[in-house]
């Protein structure tokens, strides 16, 4: 007996065509995976194949997410591409539940802006400028790298960080650099800099709210010291 394939079954046992019709929230979780493998195996559908996996994982797709390529190979129907189907549906699934579960971090003071970001500028052996651009409630849209230069220096371009701000609709933005030389005391370029920023800025509405040194033990801020 040939392989059931979806297109020959009866059309109320057809996944595809009930997604189709009625949606894809009509379908059980089986018939979801048999999309995905497409067929089943000899006497047996793809959706009956789905049943019977699912079924041994307790009907839970958190417990079939366990299940690697090779323990999935073990099931009749089941061969490597239609395995790695399964688990790449099924990691992208966990990926989507984990992004929606991120909150988009608060940052409306000097140390939170350093505890989230010190990972970004630790422990490097150059300069890099960053901008972290933020929403009317100080919550973190996009960082971006703007420069990265040498030991004790980094070219910014003040038309780009202002150009990322639009494009991301920021309301506010906090500059960050680090000195690799590990002082925690602005240089003149470094004033100058952010005076230049501010300025650009407030003509298009945009504020400034903080500029951070970090070093690998600590930070300085704009904001913190008077400077803003």
């Amino acid at each position: 007996m040939s392989k059931l394939v979806i297109r020959e079954w009866a059309e109320s046992d057809c996944p595809r065509e009930k997604l189709l019709e009625q949606g894809r929230r009509a379908l059980t979780d089986a018939e979801l995976l048999a999309i995905l493998i497409g067929s089943g195996s000899q006497g047996e559908t793809a959706v009956e194949l789905c049943k019977r996996i699912l079924s041994d994982s307790k009907h839970s797709l958190s417990q079939l997410s366990k299940q690697d390529v090779y323990q999935l190979c073990e099931y009749k129907g089941i061969g490597e591409a239609k395995a790695i189907s399964i688990v790449a549906a099924l990691e992208l699934g966990r990926r989507r539940k984990e992004e929606g579960a991120l909150e988009k971090p608060l940052l409306n003071s000097s140390k939170r802006v350093y505890d989230y970001f010190k990972s970004y500028l630790q422990d490097l052996p150059h300069e890099e400028f960053w901008v972290i651009y933020l929403n009317t409630a100080c919550k973190v849209i996009h960082e971006q790298l703007i420069g990265s230069g040498g030991n004790d220096f980094t070219p910014v371009d003040v038309k780009m960080i202002l150009r990322y701000a639009l494009q991301n609709n920021s309301s506010s933005i906090i500059l960050a650099h680090n000195h690799p030389s590990g002082t925690l005391h602005p240089s003149k370029a470094d004033r100058d800099l952010t005076n230049r920023v501010c300025d650009a800025a407030k003509i298009m509405d945009i504020r400034v709210n903080d500029h951070l040194i970090f070093t690998d033990s600590g930070y300085y801020s704009f904001r913190d010291e008077g400077l803003l």
